[in-house]
């Protein structure tokens, strides 16, 4: 009886199992092209700098590109108001 229960479950089970391993893989391999990409972002900047680039200002620009341009004028307002408040400016 024990069989029957097993023989039944058995290809459930194998489905599970090979679509586990197939997310796994997945992941691994999306895993691998992030480093990929990393390494090829890094090798960018390194080049920037090569050039006489200011590495920590590219990325502070990249990074505000990618933000609302509200959002970014807010947060520079923020910005602004410290600065002030702190003898900065």
């Amino acid at each position: 009886m024990a069989t029957a229960v097993a023989a039944k479950e058995e290809p459930a089970t194998r489905f599970a199992k090979d679509q586990l391993k197939a997310i796994i893989e997945r992941i691994e391999r999306l895993e691998e092209e992030k480093k990929t990409i990393s390494d090829d972002i890094r090798d960018v900047y390194a080049e920037a700098k090569g050039n006489g680039y200011d590495v920590k200002a590219l990325r502070t620009i990249v990074r505000m590109r990618k933000q609302d341009a509200n959002e970014r004028q807010e947060q520079e307002t923020i910005l602004e108001t410290y600065m002030q408040a702190l003898g900065m400016l």
